[in-house]
C-alpha cells in the first residue's frame, strides 16, 4: 500500500509539473492554438504544405477557388462616395458618413423570407439597400447606381499580378474557378475587365441558389472543375463565408489578407513557381 501511495504522489507530481510548463509555455503565445502549432514545429513535425506535398506530390492542389470581392477584385471607390456623387442630382442628401452607416444596417439585415440575397439580376435586395442608404426611391438613381457597378470604372484588381499567376497555374495543370456571392452582373463585369477568360469555371450564388458560407456553392465549383473537394483550395477575405465554408465542403481554405497575402504566394504555397 505504501508503494502505491509512493508511485501515486509522484504521479500526481509529474501531472503538476507537466501542466505548469504547458501552461507557461501556452502564456508567451495569444491563443493556446498557437501554442499548440508552435509545439508542433518544437517536436519537428512536419508542416501543413510539407504533409501535403508528402501525400498528393509536389503541386498540392488540382483545383483553385477564388472569391471576388475583396480577393479578385475590390472597389475603385467607397461605395458610400458614389451613392453620394450619383445621388446629387436626384436630390440625395445624407452624407458619406451617414449612408455608410445606414448601408452597414441594411446590409446586415436578414432579407425576406429567404436567405438568398442575390437571385437573378438581384434588382429587388439592392433596390432597398440604395434606397435605405441615401433615402432616395428614385428608378432613374438606382439605375444608375446598378449599372455603374457593371463597368470597369467601378473595380480594379486587388493584385496586379493575377493575370499572370493564374496563367502559371493552369500551365501547371491547377484548374480555376470563381466561388462569388454575387448576382448575375458577374459575368459581364468579369467580361469588362478583360478577366473572364482567366477561368475554367464560374459558380456565382445568384446561379447556383446557394450563398457561401453554404458548402453547395463550393461543391458546384468542384463539380464544373471535375475535382474533389479534397483537391481544391479556396482563398477569400472572409472568414465565415470563405474559410468556414470552403472547410464545411471538404476543401482546403486559406484567409487572404492573413494567410496569404498575394496570388504569387498562393501559387508558391500550391506549388507553382511563378
Amino acid at each position: 500500500m505504501a508503494l502505491m501511495a509512493s508511485s501515486r504522489t509522484k504521479l500526481v507530481t509529474i501531472i503538476t509539473e507537466a501542466s505548469s510548463k504547458w501552461r507557461n509555455y501556452c502564456s508567451s503565445y495569444s491563443t493556446t492554438a498557437d501554442a499548440t502549432i508552435e509545439l508542433d514545429s518544437f517536436f519537428g513535425l512536419k508542416d501543413y504544405v510539407d504533409y501535403r506535398r508528402s501525400i498528393y506530390g509536389e503541386i498540392t492542389h488540382k483545383a483553385l477557388l477564388v472569391d471576388v470581392v475583396g480577393t479578385l477584385l475590390i472597389p475603385s471607390q467607397p461605395t458610400a462616395q458614389i451613392y453620394r456623387e450619383i445621388g446629387e442630382k436626384y436630390g440625395v442628401e445624407y452624407s458619406e458618413d451617414e449612408i455608410l452607416h445606414r448601408y452597414r444596417r441594411a446590409y446586415s439585415k436578414p432579407w425576406g423570407k429567404s436567405r438568398l440575397r442575390y437571385v437573378n439580376d438581384g434588382r429587388p435586395f439592392w433596390q432597398y439597400i440604395v434606397s435605405y442608404s441615401t433615402g432616395c426611391s428614385d428608378s432613374q438613381y438606382f439605375e444608375e447606381v446598378y449599372n455603374y457597378y457593371i463597368t470597369d470604372k467601378a473595380w480594379h484588381l486587388c493584385d496586379p499580378e493575377s493575370e499572370e499567376v493564374f496563367r502559371a497555374l493552369r500551365e501547371s495543370g491547377v484548374k480555376l474557378a470563381i466561388v462569388s456571392n454575387f448576382d448575375t452582373r458577374l459575368r459581364p463585369l468579369l467580361q469588362a475587365l478583360n478577366c473572364d477568360n482567366w477561368f475554367d469555371a464560374v459558380a456565382v450564388s445568384a446561379e447556383v441558389a446557394a450563398e457561401k458560407p453554404n458548402p453547395t456553392i463550393f461543391l458546384k465549383a468542384c463539380d464544373m472543375l471535375g475535382v474533389k473537394p479534397e483537391d481544391a483550395v479556396h482563398v477569400g477575405d472572409d472568414r465565415r463565408n470563405d474559410i468556414w465554408g470552403a472547410r464545411d465542403a471538404g476543401c482546403d481554405a486559406w484567409l487572404w489578407g492573413s494567410d496569404v497575402h498575394s496570388f504569387k504566394e498562393v501559387a508558391q504555397r500550391i506549388g507553382v513557381q511563378v
